[in-house]
């Protein structure tokens, strides 16, 4: 059975939002937080795929307005989180069972992911990425790197998440991810944080 249309943005039918947050005050060793906790947010919408079923060379249904979703997804962070500092980001897709892998990609392409840098503070550094192909339920590590350089090893990290419902098999599932701060106790060494510039919070 095809899903229902949803409420629309732009072209699309969406029909759930979720938003997953958690806060870490202790490390894995029970060492109390090294300043602030680590706060995670997962933000996801569950999407129909105007491609399920089919093969098309074309992708503009799901690329062309992108932009507006990932409008919707600053919205809703800056809405969540207000004037708290986002250092990390990432981004993934779950594919519902009648689409394409190269459908979850169209929908995390650099015209969804600008108005997301824009509503960090303007994020330098390219955005990890991962994603599949799976069904309601299916959980999936979304990688979080810190959003001005790539290279500071204190932020590499995970956020898992998973979706009650979500995928259906014409659904794609887009999920964005967020942290505050890098990990708790962090001691690799190499580029601080501190010593990039254009460290800005949300604004």
């Amino acid at each position: 059975m095809p899903t229902k249309p949803a409420t629309p943005l732009a072209d699309y039918r969406i029909r759930k939002w979720f938003t997953q947050i958690e806060e870490t005050l202790a490390n894995e060793s029970g060492m109390p937080a090294d300043g602030d906790p680590v706060r995670k947010i997962a933000m996801a919408v569950a999407v129909h795929n105007p491609y399920a079923g089919r093969f098309s060379e074309d992708l503009d249904a799901i690329v062309a307005h992108s932009d507006r979703l990932g409008m919707e997804f600053g919205r809703r962070l800056k809405e969540t989180l207000g004037d708290v500092r986002v250092e990390s980001y990432g981004k993934a897709c779950i594919v519902g069972m009648d689409g394409e892998y190269e459908h979850g990609n169209a929908f995390l392409t650099q015209f969804a992911a600008d108005p997301v840098r824009r509503a960090v503070g303007g994020g330098k550094a390219w955005v990890p990425s991962t994603g599949k192909v799976g069904a309601p339920g299916s959980s999936i590590d979304v990688p979080l790197a810190y959003k001005d350089a790539l290279y500071v090893r204190s932020h590499y990290d995970t956020l898992t998440a998973s979706f009650t419902d979500a995928p259906r098999r014409d659904e794609v599932v887009i999920i964005w991810a967020f942290a505050t701060r890098g990990r708790l106790h962090a001691r690799l060494g190499g580029l601080a944080a501190a010593d990039v510039a254009g460290n800005d919070g949300l604004s």
